[in-house]
């Protein structure tokens, strides 16, 4: 049983030690310099937050130009002063004065960092390489850093944790050197015994610095300032840097938010154990983290490999077909080349027959030795016949087949560039929503495009959702995926609601960037969908109501004309309407319509459907005390007592401008202020059970005007015209024929 504890005892301090070292080799990598990749000797701290050793900041800043200081030496250390050295050093002798004009006439002595060769002061650039950036260090280059003396401490522990316990050598013995025994904060070196007695002789004031164990680090007893030596007191926040009483008083921090540097240790510090918790509180969700990144890695390589493979076939496709092609036009250009050959070799014989030695010529001349006349006329013929032949061809001599094959060219530029631009699939750009076609009237009419050298979509993705200030958190995303064109019905909204939309294309690169958003706002109320009455009422001489009953145009022509004459007279002129073909008796409805700018006087609204019929029974004109020039609308009060709501409401309209009275009677003097350009489409919104009728920029909804209404039996639509004019009721987007997909029902998407 104690053979059982002592063996798990045994166990649980072996995994100890493993985690311990494993703990420390994990953090060695904070410790080890950029530059040399040895744990940090008198580290620097660089602006940019990362750190180097004095040594290799020198080195690199040699390498690029810079004077530096020796690192290694310092002013009041026995190493800097020769005529201290050990017996045993060579002493080092004086330079010459010729040497010393040289060395102060190149920069030497100046600032630790200053450009050889330059005599005013510039600024120091330093290349961190941890980040790769380059870092501006100003005039005093190193000798602006602060020594990063927490580092120090913590890589001193790290030592001595993990035991590096490499021999300290004496700094002043001659080779072969001394360890060191003894060290001197106040000579900041170490000695051997022999040379500690030498460089503290009794009865010098040398003699008072008290021995330490050897270090090669000599650390100051707190932060100094780099610049005055004092040390620092404060932490200046708006440059980020800890400074000393005589920096707080210079001009560079004038108007600085400068605090103690106690308070600064304190709110780090706090900032520090909570961050340094959270991370020790998260370490599963790192874990799973890490996992996730494995997974991610593992899946790299599998897709990238297969991506290769892919490249690979498709390649090797290619040049499968360019080497049938290739060989298909090889095999017609010598099938060509054989033809001709044939032609040009059978040219040949027929001209090798005509030489004088050839056997169609002697054949000829032992014909003509031929002398009984029948034998030598059945002979002849058929000689003659091949001797004109060979005539002809001798007289018009042309080679069978020519030798160019210049018709055999390719001309292969479109391939090579086609080759040259083969590059791999990009994904779509970014959509931009077509706001001119885009608007929210029953449905939403989504309309976009892609920019002009966007690679191609296959098809796109469509959100949106309703945004709502009060409610706390956003609402979920609705989506449809693989929408096809470049325009989307989006249906069953809200009324008096904003929406955001966005679009994004995808091919088979994968998908693109989102659109711009762009937020919507759906009418205040259901849509009511009509017609135009075209059966009764309406002046058939002056109104056309297009066939489809959804436009109407006022024309009219000569009795216009005639009118207008007779206004020189006093008489009186004719003001025409057309309706809807429905009643409203309840409830909130909400149409649209298009008022064509040009109009001379056009009025839009509501009214009782009784008033109304009254109206046609009964013409009116513009002198009538139903209408008021002054007042800007009909209100048809006179027909009531003074408390009743009117039973017409109209909103003038006329040569582009809408005119609002704000309550107040207007004259052609004050017209300023109280016009509004006529915006795309005019939006009308009756209230049944409110009685109370409201007018809207149906493109941005902005109320224009709003006024009571008596709604005591149904209210129809009414428009009125005077003069010229016309205007369109806005179709349903339910009816566009352009539609490309409706979207409906979309699944949520976080």
């Amino acid at each position: 049983m104690a053979e059982g504890e002592d063996l798990q005892t045994f166990t649980s301090i072996m995994d100890a030690l493993v985690r311990i070292s494993t703990s420390m080799k994990n953090m060695e990598r904070e410790l080890v310099c950029p530059v040399c990749k040895e744990m940090y000797k008198q580290p620097l701290a660089l602006p940019c937050m990362h750190n180097v050793c004095h040594v290799c900041a020198s080195e690199v800043l040699l390498q690029h130009g810079y004077l530096c200081c020796d690192p290694t030496s310092e002013p009041s250390s026995p190493a800097a002063t020769p005529a201290t050295r050990s017996p045993r050093l060579g002493r080092r002798g004086v330079p010459k004065p010729d040497r010393l004009d040289r060395l102060l006439k190149s920069g030497f002595g100046t600032y630790p960092g200053r450009k050889r060769g330059t005599v005013h002061p510039q600024t120091i650039s330093f290349p961190c390489p941890a980040c790769q950036r380059d870092i501006d260090l100003g005039e005093r280059g190193l000798g602006s850093l602060f020594r990063n003396l927490t580092l120090e401490r913590v890589v001193e522990r790290y030592r001595q944790t993990i035991n590096i316990s490499a021999a300290i050598m004496c700094q002043f013995c001659k080779p072969p050197q001394l360890e060191a025994t003894k060290g001197c904060t106040e000579c900041k070196s170490s000695f051997c015994n022999e040379c500690f007695k030498l460089y503290h002789p009794w009865g010098t004031q040398k003699a008072q610095h008290e021995p330490t164990p050897p270090t090669l680090t000599f650390r100051p007893k707190g932060l100094m300032c780099p610049e005055h030596k004092e040390e620092v007191t404060h932490y200046c926040k708006t440059c980020q840097r800890l400074v000393c009483q005589l920096c707080r008083v210079r001009r560079t921090h004038t108007s600085h938010k400068i605090t103690p540097v106690l308070s600064a240790y304190q709110a780090l510090r706090e900032k520090l154990t909570k961050s340094l918790a959270y991370i020790l509180s998260s370490q599963d969700t790192v874990q799973t983290q890490i996992a996730e990144l494995e997974e991610t890695v593992k899946h790299t390589e599998v897709n990238g490999s297969q991506a290769k493979e892919e490249v690979s076939q498709l390649i090797q496709g290619l040049c499968s077909m360019l080497e049938e092609k290739r060989a298909s036009l090889l095999q017609a250009i010598e099938e060509c080349q054989q033809e001709r050959l044939a032609s040009l070799h059978y040219q040949i014989q027929e001209h090798q027959a005509m030489l004088e030695n050839s056997g169609m010529v002697g054949y000829a001349q032992e014909v003509l030795k031929e002398t009984d006349h029948p034998c030598f006329v059945q002979a002849a013929k058929q000689l003659h016949n091949r001797i004109l032949r060979a005539t002809d061809s001798l007289q018009s001599f042309r080679p069978a087949a020519t030798a160019s094959f210049s018709h055999f060219q390719l001309d292969v530029s479109r391939e090579l560039k086609l080759l040259t631009d083969l590059a791999f699939i990009k994904v779509p750009e970014a959509p931009v929503i077509d706001t001119q076609r885009t608007y929210a009237y029953d449905q939403i009419f989504l309309c976009w495009r892609l920019p002009q050298h966007s690679p191609p979509a296959w098809h796109y993705t469509v959100e949106y959702r309703k945004t709502d200030a009060k409610a706390k958190g956003l609402k979920l995303w609705q989506r449809r995926e693989e929408v096809r064109g470049t325009s989307a019905l989006v249906e069953y909204l809200d009324t008096d609601s904003v929406y955001v939309l966005r679009v994004k294309g995808c091919n088979k690169a994968g998908f693109g960037e989102y659109s711009e958003d762009i937020y919507l706002h759906t009418p205040p109320a259901p849509v009511l969908n009509f017609f135009l009455d075209n059966r009764w009422g309406f002046n058939r001489d002056r109104l056309a109501i297009s066939k489809d009953q959804r436009a109407v145009r006022s024309v009219p022509g000569i009795p216009m004309l005639f009118a207008a004459e007779r206004l020189m007279t006093s008489c009186h002129l004719s003001i025409d309407l057309v309706i809807g073909d429905v009643a409203i008796t309840q409830g909130k409805s909400y149409w649209a319509c298009c008022v064509d700018p040009s109009s001379y006087l056009v009025k839009v609204g509501v009214g009782l459907e009784s008033k109304l019929q009254e109206w046609f029974q009964v013409p009116q004109d513009v002198v009538s005390p139903r209408y008021d020039p002054d007042s800007g609308h009909d209100s048809g009060a006179e027909d009531t007592t003074v408390d009743a709501p009117p039973p017409y409401a109209f909103l003038t309209i006329g040569m582009g401008k809408i005119l609002l009275s704000h309550g107040s009677a207007l004259t052609s003097r004050d017209p300023n202020g109280c016009t509004v350009p006529l915006p795309p489409r005019i939006g009308i919104c009756l209230d049944y059970e409110q009685g109370k009728v409201s007018f809207y920029d149906a493109v941005s909804f902005r109320e224009l005007w709003e006024c009571g209404v008596d709604c005591s039996g149904p209210v129809c639509p009414a428009f009125c015209f005077i003069g010229g004019g016309a205007l369109h009721l806005q179709e349903l987007v339910a009816n566009k024929q352009e539609r490309k997909v409706t979207i409906g029902g979309f699944a949520k998407l976080d």
